[in-house]
């Protein structure tokens, strides 16, 4: 007999500054069994990331805003154990938006059916194969545009994007600078990623003097995910027609007040250096290209992975808090 009893988290209350634990709690639901067209999904894997944060604010930045005592969402793989729908059998791997619960009721056209090409790493398809590898793909080639012989500079460049950006760009022929906040990720970035040099921007001191050493040439091309100080530093130090494509800027998301941000813009101007945000999810024109380049670098171990994996529903809270203090390395993930 079916068990339809499912665990999620809600939000309790909007984060001011940093999240605590107090702003989320545990809930206990009974599902509807599936109708037409619909399955019952159990979640094997779910993704937390940086942007969720901007979803607890009231105000949608790029994305509508959890509502307030109902499950959050995001990036999952499951498999179907209950099926109402002639095209998902019981059995069936998805990728779905129900992060944030072990169980769930979902159409079957939220769901995308996927055929992994190693069953025994699910997960790779919330990061490498998943939303964030394909953040570092579209970024870097329709934005940064970069060209064999010129460099490329990485912020946040160990974690869940910024690693892929490297081993992307260093297959392309450039010359990869990293920057990151210990050195055991420094070391892994050199050693496993094969970048150029790396950046502990902790340690560094003066990060435009850092940088600049580092890259004698200039900096052709920036992907940020850090923003402040690092996107100062880059602007000092970057080449006349560099591009920066702009993924996240991760040292503001928890900011209650504006931070001053900074002080070197005009050189925007002086250095005709364009700059991109962009959206992955604006670009799935790119997908099958996408999956069909990175699951055959990772089968041939052109890319490497780097995953953080925390067990157990009731620890997704602390994995997702453990992305703003630096203690993941790599893709973080809740095993269910």
């Amino acid at each position: 007999m079916t068990n339809y009893n499912a665990q999620q988290i809600h939000l309790k209350s909007r984060p001011k500054g940093l999240p605590t634990q107090d702003n989320f709690e545990i809930v206990e639901v009974e599902l509807t069994p599936p109708q037409k067209n619909e399955v019952l999904v159990q979640n094997l894997y779910m993704s937390v990331d940086p942007y969720m944060r901007g979803r607890m604010r009231a105000e949608g930045v790029y994305a509508e805003p959890y509502a307030l005592n109902q499950p959050m969402y995001g990036g999952a793989v499951g498999e179907v154990i209950e099926s109402n729908n002639e095209n998902l059998q019981k059995g069936d791997i998805v990728l779905n938006g129900g992060a944030w619960q072990d169980k769930l009721i979902a159409t079957a056209d939220t769901l995308t059916k996927l055929t992994p090409f190693d069953k025994n790493r699910l997960s790779l398809y919330l990061g490498t194969l998943g939303m964030p590898g394909m953040t570092a793909y579209v970024g870097l080639f329709k934005f940064g545009e970069p060209k064999k012989g010129e460099t490329v500079f990485v912020s946040a460049a160990s974690g869940a994007v910024g690693a892929n950006v490297c081993q992307i760009a260093k297959q392309l022929g450039c010359r990869v600078i990293g920057s990151v906040g210990s050195d055991e990720k420094a070391q892994w970035l050199l050693d496993e990623c094969k970048v150029d040099e790396v950046i502990n921007y902790k340690a560094c001191g003066d990060l435009t003097q850092a940088l600049a050493k580092a890259a004698p040439n200039g900096v052709d091309v920036y992907f940020e995910n850090v923003g402040g100080s690092h996107l100062e530093a880059t602007l000092n130090v970057m080449n006349h027609f560099g591009r920066v494509a702009a993924c996240g800027m991760i040292s503001t998301y928890n900011n209650s007040e504006p931070a001053p941000g900074p002080n070197n813009l005009m050189l925007i101007v002086g250095k005709k250096v364009r700059i991109n945000g962009f959206i992955v999810f604006d670009h799935n024109d790119m997908r099958a290209q996408f999956l069909s380049d990175m699951e055959s670098w990772v089968k041939d171990r052109k890319i490497v992975v780097r995953e953080t994996v925390v067990e157990g529903l009731d620890n997704s809270v602390d994995a997702f808090l453990a992305l703003f203090s630096g203690d993941n390395f790599g893709k973080m993930i809740v095993k269910m």
